[in-house]
């Protein structure tokens, strides 16, 4: 009975302390450096008044103790750290504005910012040291900062490299310990070499890639990220299938990497009859090297906090507890870094960790006391546990549950340990003997063409999530929800009950989900969407087929919005103009789907734009066409006509967006007017041109996200009773213009926006037009 008890009531003596570092340094961070110590030392203050009124308390005093007194550490680390960012000295050059030289070390990889028709745009995390500003004297600090860089010396520099540039300095995002962004674009001048650890390093994962580079893209792009973190050859629709799945922490090192990796190294040694302090040894050299090699990211820095507390308790030859040493490790690193505190990651890693310390076993048992065999029982209580503890936090960063994440993992866990200890071997020996760590990562890929076959056929489940409310409301909601029913379910009558409405909810609701999940709307004739502030419309052109009008600023967002409408073949994708918010997602209309014709206006500008959709055609092996008035196009129900541009216009306000390719479709009778970005000289030449009658329109995609160069002539023409308005939230540009919406809402057109909305469409109805909206607009 001892044994029992002392097994399902864990020693949580430390949870208390880290709880309360963790919320009061999340806390902190959004605060000033003088509020932030003016809380620590209120809770230290607070913490030795409940040590002294401990006869009162009793029972509960050393849990608030631990709470109040983590909270005050927590406020008072992150209050130092913020300090740096405060110094007057670095606010003064922020404010200026100045050019200013800076010396760099750099902390992390470079890492390509997506999407884009301008030059690649590396991101840097690094720690400054020196700033200065002209002949003024040098500020000497160690504070965190970014830097985007331009010039492509940035990408092959290595963790731990000193560098020496020149750039402008910006104020940092709040809620971080970064005290600038620093945009670079001269090339960094170096200053010596990094570490010879760092060097070796990056050998082995150089060596990693190159041995991964005969393999099939998707798994071979995998490989490097599952094994060392290396996601630069990851491809970006396969990442969202991940994410769908509930599988995204496979697209990253973790510590289940760490995990097998020491496990294996422990059971070698151990096979040599060695004692707990050569085992303890042996594994410190192995996760040391590995951290090394995958690069201290969150989720590995706690594996390797995680590791480095039991290999202390494996040399001492005490038997190690498993739940103090995660409160532990996760308090020692959010004291050292509190920026720890605002990561998803962390969070996850943590949460995961303790579901399977608290959870895992309690359900395995349980498993096998109703006669589950033990590798099936430890097989499905493992996934299960971690997928609820982490739960809370994916539905907050998501906005949904996911139905198929539990199944996916539990899928996913026989390919993870093979491919990891593959990966690792091809790393390690890739500078030898390339030809063998090309026949290793070979050997790994097959696994990993497991993970990726699971989560191609997982995010292509129907209904496979469920809305949720998101942000911090809809995670806390669902942690309360998850804590009581746990607490409920220790009854039989409960878990019956709970198997019987899960049962029921499952017969009744998935048919209706599966018949009529909402998404694309029956009889849809046009949706625009959200890809933030750029535009991307798509007409229907049949079951799986649809007509794509530009490509929004980035590649993710358009993609998703076509695979939420079911588009596997893209008949024509039309590019209105060559500017950045419209071209930037070429590259994800591409994804995974055929496409058949590019068509775009007789404009060379902007240059790097037009030559970003060319390549991108010529890769599917289409040619970018000219189109101009007179062309015409037709498939099924659907037929398009180019109105404009015609003469072409220049010396306007902007001659790219003057001579957008504009476009008139008529979709099962009903008549859709798409303007590009055309502003006020294009929309006039368009009456001069076409008059009233040959502008009249149903639906009107708004030119220019709504902008307030708007001819109120053109809007008068075409009369819609449907206007779309494609806008990022919270855009700097002040789109869509109040006034023009509340024009178009006097003239009688029902008005729909991206930014408010989400995808918004419209719809043919009995007598007129309907309109829906799929909510969840990017943030």
């Amino acid at each position: 009975m001892t044994l029992l008890v002392e097994r399902r009531m864990p020693d949580l003596r430390l949870a208390g302390f880290t709880l309360g570092i963790w919320l009061a340094s999340l806390a902190a961070l959004h605060l000033s450096a003088g509020l932030g110590l003016f809380l620590g030392a209120a809770g230290l203050i607070a913490a030795g008044i409940l040590v002294l009124l401990r006869r009162q308390l009793r029972a509960a005093r050393w849990i608030a103790v631990a709470v109040v007194l983590g909270a005050g550490c927590g406020a008072i680390s992150t209050a130092a750290r913020l300090s740096v960012r405060e110094a007057p000295a670095l606010v003064a050059l922020l404010e200026s504005g100045e050019p200013v030289e800076v010396e760099l070390i750099v902390r992390d990889d470079p890492r390509l910012l997506p999407g884009g028709a301008g030059p690649p745009t590396y991101l840097v995390a690094v720690e400054l040291r020196t700033v200065k500003a002209g002949e003024a004297a040098p500020v000497r600090l160690a504070a965190r900062a970014l830097v985007l860089g331009s010039d492509p010396g940035w990408r092959g520099l290595l963790p731990g490299q000193r560098v020496i540039t020149v750039g402008r300095l910006m104020p940092p995002r709040p809620g971080d310990l970064r005290a600038a962004v620093i945009s670079a674009r001269k090339p960094p001048e170096l200053r010596g070499r990094p570490s010879w650890a760092q060097r070796g390093a990056g050998v082995l994962r150089d060596g990693l890639q190159r041995a991964c580079e005969p393999l099939p893209d998707k798994p071979g792009g995998l490989l490097p990220g599952l094994v060392v973190g290396d996601t630069s050859r990851l491809d970006p629709a396969l990442e969202e299938e991940f994410r769908t799945t509930g599988m995204t922490h496979l697209t990253a090192v973790s510590g289940t990497n760490v995990a097998i990796l020491i496990g294996v190294v422990l059971f070698l040694v151990r096979r040599t009859r060695a004692g707990p302090l050569i085992c303890a040894v042996v594994c410190a050299v192995a996760l040391v090297g590995f951290v090394l090699l995958a690069r201290p990211s969150p989720s590995v820095v706690r594996a390797g906090a995680m590791g480095t507390i039991g290999l202390l308790a494996l040399a001492s030859g005490r038997q190690r507890a498993a739940v103090p040493a995660l409160a532990a490790a996760a308090a020692v690193l959010l004291a050292a870094d509190p920026e720890l505190a605002a990561d998803a990651g962390f969070a996850l890693s943590v949460l995961a960790t303790a579901g399977l310390l608290l959870l895992a076993p309690v359900w395995r048992d349980g498993l096998r006391r109703r006669g589950c065999p033990a590798g099936v029982a430890e097989a499905l209580a493992v996934p299960a546990a971690a997928q609820v503890a982490c739960g809370p936090v994916v539905t907050a960063l998501s906005g949904t549950i996911s139905l198929i994440s539990v199944p996916a993992n539990l899928l996913a866990v026989p390919a993870i340990a093979p491919a990891t200890l593959a990966g690792v071997a091809a790393a390690v020996i890739s500078p030898f003997w390339p030809a063998a760590a090309e026949f290793l990562a070979w050997i790994g890929h097959w696994p990993t063409a497991w993970l990726v076959l699971v989560a191609h056929t997982g995010a292509r489940v129907p209904s496979g999530a469920v809305p949720w409310p998101g942000g911090a409301t809809g995670g806390l909601l669902l942690a309360v929800v998850t804590v009581a029913f746990l607490v409920a379910a220790r009854k039989a009558v409960v878990r019956r009950l709970a198997a019987i409405v899960a049962l029921g909810a499952m017969l009744g609701a998935l048919p209706v989900r599966l018949l009529a999940s909402g998404w694309p709307p029956p009889q849809w004739l046009v949706v625009a969407c959200a890809v933030g502030q750029g535009d991307a419309v798509v007409l229907p052109a049949g079951a799986g087929r649809a007509v794509v009008i530009d490509a929004g600023p980035e590649p993710d967002a358009v993609d998703r919005c076509l695979r939420r409408l079911g588009v596997r073949e893209v008949v024509l994708l039309a590019v209105s103009h060559f500017h950045a918010d419209h071209i930037g997602g070429v590259s994800g209309v591409f994804r995974d789907r055929r496409v058949n014709a590019v068509i775009g206006p007789d404009w060379p500008e902007p240059a790097a734009g037009r030559s970003a959709v060319e390549s991108a055609a010529g890769e599917a092996g289409v040619a970018l066409r000219v189109a101009g008035p007179g062309w015409t196009w037709t498939i099924g129900e659907l037929r398009l006509d180019v109105l404009g541009p015609g003469v072409p216009l220049r010396g306007t306000n902007s001659d790219p967006n003057n001579n957008s390719l504009i476009l008139r479709a008529v979709v099962s009778g009903r008549s859709v007017l798409l303007l590009g970005d055309a502003e006020t000289e294009q929309q006039d030449d368009l009456v001069s041109r076409f008059g009233p009658a040959g502008l009249r329109a149903d639906v009107l995609k708004v030119a220019h996200h709504g902008s307030a160069l708007q001819s109120a002539e053109l809007l008068d023409a075409v009369d819609p009773a449907v206007a779309l308005v494609s806008a990022g939230r919270d855009n700097d540009y002040g789109h869509p213009n109040g006034p023009l919406l509340s024009l178009l809402v006097r003239d009688g057109a029902r008005v729909l926006r991206t930014d408010e909305m989400g995808d918004i469409a419209a719809v043919a109805a009995p007598g007129g037009l309907a309109v829906a909206a799929r909510g969840d607009p990017p943030a």
